[in-house]
Formats: C-alpha cells, sequence, structure tokens
C-alpha cells in the first residue's frame, strides 16, 4: 500500500542545512498497524506529514496505492488525500460552536454529499466509536476521551483505508488513552491500515509493528503478534 524509495527532507535554516529524513526506505502493507516512535527531532513528524500528502520530500519516491505520489500536482494530491487519509491529532481540533454530530459531518461539507447523507454518515461514525448518545453534545460538554472519539470519528467519516495519528493519546490520561487504542485495535481488526506517532512505549504496544528512528533514520523496525 506504501513504499518510500530514498525519501529526503532537507530544510534550510538561514545558511545551514537540517536533514529531517535522510534517505528512508520503507514498505507497509494494507491492514498493517504500526507506531513511529522517536525522540523530538528525530525524523517522525516529518515522516507522517509525508505519508499524510501533507508535506513533499526533497527528494525519492513515495507510492501510494501504486500512485507516484512525490511528484504530484497540489489539486489531485488534495484529492487522494482526502480519499484515502483519514488524520487523527493530539488537540482534536473540533468546531467549539458546532455539535459532535457537526463536526463529524464537516468533511463531507467540503467532499459536496447532500445534507441528509452525510449527516447519516456522521451518525454511522460516531456509532462506530461508541458516541451516538453524544452526537448532540458540543466539545465543552465533553470529556477529553469523548472529544478525540468525535475526531476519530471525523477521521472515519469518508471511509479511507488509512488513519494517520499524531499523539492521539497525548492529552489523554491512561485509562482514556488505553480506550481510545483499543478503538484503533478494533479499526485495524476490521482492515483499517492504521500509523500511529507516539513517543510513548506503552502507547506503542498495541500497534503490530513499531519503527524507531533518530536522527532522520530508521534504526529499528519491529514486528510482534499484538498481545504476546
Amino acid at each position: 500500500m506504501i513504499k518510500l524509495e530514498n525519501i529526503k527532507k532537507i530544510y534550510s535554516v538561514g545558511d545551514s542545512e537540517v536533514i529531517a529524513l535522510g534517505g528512508i526506505n520503507l514498505s507497509i502493507k494494507a491492514e498493517e498497524f504500526v507506531a513511529v516512535m522517536g525522540p523530538s527531532g528525530s525524523g517522525k513528524s516529518t515522516l507522517m506529514n509525508i505519508l499524510g500528502c501533507l508535506d513533499r520530500p526533497t527528494s525519492g519516491k513515495y507510492y501510494l496505492d501504486g500512485l507516484e505520489i512525490a511528484g504530484m500536482e497540489d489539486k489531485p494530491l488534495a484529492a487522494v488525500r482526502n480519499k484515502k487519509i483519514g488524520f487523527v491529532f493530539q488537540s482534536f481540533n473540533l468546531i467549539p460552536r458546532m455539535t459532535s454530530l457537526n463536526n463529524v459531518a464537516l468533511p463531507l461539507v467540503y467532499a459536496q454529499v447532500s445534507k441528509k447523507e452525510r449527516l447519516e454518515r456522521a451518525k454511522e461514525a460516531l456509532d462506530m466509536v461508541g458516541l451516538t448518545d453524544r452526537m448532540d453534545h458540543m466539545p465543552n460538554e465533553l470529556s477529553g476521551g469523548q472529544k478525540q472519539r468525535v475526531a476519530i470519528a471525523r477521521a472515519l467519516v469518508n471511509d479511507p483505508s488509512i488513519l494517520m495519528a499524531d499523539e492521539p493519546t497525548g492529552n489523554l490520561d491512561s485509562k482514556s488513552s488505553n480506550e481510545i487504542m483499543e478503538i484503533f485495535c478494533s479499526l485495524n481488526d476490521k482492515g483499517r491500515t492504521i500509523i500511529l506517532v507516539t513517543h510513548e512505549p506503552d502507547i506503542a504496544e498495541f500497534a503490530k509493528r513499531t519503527l524507531t528512528f533518530k536522527d532522520g533514520l530508521i534504526i529499528s523496525d519491529a514486528q510482534k503478534n499484538r498481545g504476546n
């Protein structure tokens, strides 16, 4: 599903260059659950931005479902991103004055889906994360864990094949964190590909594969059977 060939990302800072990714070769198959770990500045968030089509590599090739992504124009790239990838962020990114249902339905407004269909699909997505009883609540009426469930439902509403999560438990207590990770595990068991950035080893344990970054390179690629 995902294949990176010698991906490099170099930033210019004044007169010097910072190598964020130093030549990454990586394959991720459909239905994998991958955790990406590493200290701040190791390249894990840069990798996530490139995988999510939010940023472009300086050089190298990125194939997503056989499409060569790195050289794509902005408009078709945005279409691929909206169709194939759902995003979940640490800070939830919910709109304060909108109900849970309308927050979840929002991506479908941009996709020009009819109001009736987008509300039906938003309800289905909220049901997938066990939050149908909170669909008329505003974000300030929800706990942190519930806000993240709404954010996951919003990421699911376009039915993407890949979910990308950047520190999704960073603002949550341990109980809520475990509940959110169980949702990701359930979605993965039903066929979603999950790629998750975390700095917490206990969160990475939920994944089936862990990539560890240091200084812009993958220094470890460990596979395991979840639960073992």
